[in-house]
């Protein structure tokens, strides 16, 4: 492989995960055939469009709500100086939107708990306290920091360890930002890693992070992937395995891409520490990252 440098020597390992094989083969006859194989899929119509739609009307209540000057229907407005901090053109952290009841509504709408519960089994769930996006169009004041393409998953791990969510609030086409996926890059992994090695430390540590160079993505390319943007109506929920190569892009056409991020893993997988640590983020109005629970080492930090 041309570019890629075996690295050998001892590697990090993570204990084996209750769930590793869950999607290891197409076995269901549904959408959890595509979450397997393309390592993505789009759960049609999990919250009406009615209610979605209402929930982006309450996204954008809630940033004029900070009386920094934005106003929905003045683009000249679509700036940092009239918006909360936020990253990657519209990804919101802080200020306890985490725990904002809008998105308390969505993550407890029937058709996304029914959604996880298919997925993983059981519908005694725990929901992550993630955060939200509003990414308007036509800014011109936010500076490109080009593709971030990157996965959810420590390469110390074996098999499946999360599925990641994004239920939409908005139409969202071609030209209206979004998530972009390398489509069957998540069965994939394991193997590239095997070949690669696992004690690099360029982009990760024990965090479940890793992104890729130029050369990494051609090892993809080189055994069938595909970079796919997702679209979808308002009221989808977008499932991906963790495994799944994936960046955001920002609108180019006219529309804002707004949604939110809800992610749902088994109860029991909780430990009392993390128990601990989500009353105290419930009550403080912390967020949490995708995963909704700690992991068992204890070394990277869960709570944002």
């Amino acid at each position: 492989m041309p570019g890629i440098v075996p690295k050998r020597g001892p590697e990090p390992v993570f204990p084996p995960f209750e769930y590793a094989n869950l999607l290891d083969e197409p076995k269901y006859r549904d959408w959890r055939d595509e979450l397997c194989t393309a390592g993505y899929t789009v759960v049609k119509g999990a919250v009406s469009r009615e209610r979605a739609l209402a929930a982006r009307e309450a996204a954008f209540q809630w940033l004029e709500g900070f009386n920094l000057g934005f106003n929905r229907e003045d683009p000249s407005t679509y700036r940092n100086e009239h918006l909360p901090n936020h990253m990657k053109g519209g990804m919101i952290h802080g200020y306890g939107i985490a725990h904002e009841q809008w998105l308390w509504n969505l993550r407890t709408e029937p058709g996304v708990i029914d959604a996880f519960a298919k997925l993983w089994g059981t519908d005694d769930l725990i929901v992550s306290f993630d955060s939200a996006a509003v990414m308007l169009p036509n800014r011109t004041d936010v500076v490109d920091g080009g593709r971030w393409e990157h996965i959810d998953q420590s390469p110390s791990r074996r098999g499946m360890y999360c599925i990641q969510g994004i239920l939409n609030l908005n139409e969202c086409g071609p030209e209206d930002g979004g998530l972009m996926i390398l489509k069957n890059s998540a069965p994939l992994v394991e193997k590239f890693f095997d070949t690669i090695g696992r004690n690099e430390t360029r982009t990760w540590g024990p965090v479940d992070f890793y992104s890729f160079t130029d050369d990494q993505h051609q090892w993809f390319y080189d055994h069938g992937c595909e970079w796919v943007k997702v679209c979808c109506e308002p009221g989808d929920l977008i499932l991906w395995d963790s495994r799944a190569m994936h960046y955001n892009v920002r609108p180019t056409g006219n529309r804002d891409r707004t949604c939110a991020y809800i992610c749902m893993a088994p109860a029991k997988l909780l430990s009392a520490k993390d128990k601990a640590a989500r009353q105290v983020a419930f009550e403080q109005y912390l967020g949490t990252v995708s995963l909704p629970r700690g992991i068992p080492d204890g070394r990277q930090p869960w709570l944002i």
